[in-house]
């Protein structure tokens, strides 16, 4: 099974496409397609066949899939972390080469 830098319930901010730009939440995620699908951004319309009375067909609305390379994790805020100045290296030469 393939490891994604993404996975189901995290925030991602859709970075290419239609809806670039955008945050939503992963509702799913296809590993076989590499496609996940995105909580309230995408949702196309697609036409039904009538099969049962009770099942009339016509447009439904429903949720399509983005390629999980469209869309990066967003991190929640985080605490800045106090980092220590890089120290120069200090050559005991005294000649520069």
């Amino acid at each position: 099974m393939q490891k994604f830098h993404v996975k189901k319930g995290d925030s991602v901010l859709v970075i290419t496409g239609v809806h670039k730009g955008k945050k939503a939440k992963i509702a799913a995620i296809l590993p076989k397609k590499e496609r996940v699908v995105l909580d309230g951004i995408s949702s196309g319309k697609m036409r039904t066949v009538k099969r049962t009375q009770e099942n009339q067909g016509g447009l439904v609305e429903r949720a399509v899939s983005t390629h999980i390379s469209n869309v990066k994790k967003i991190d929640a805020p985080a605490e800045k972390k106090e980092v220590a100045p890089k120290s120069k290296k200090k050559s005991t030469d005294g000649d520069k080469k």
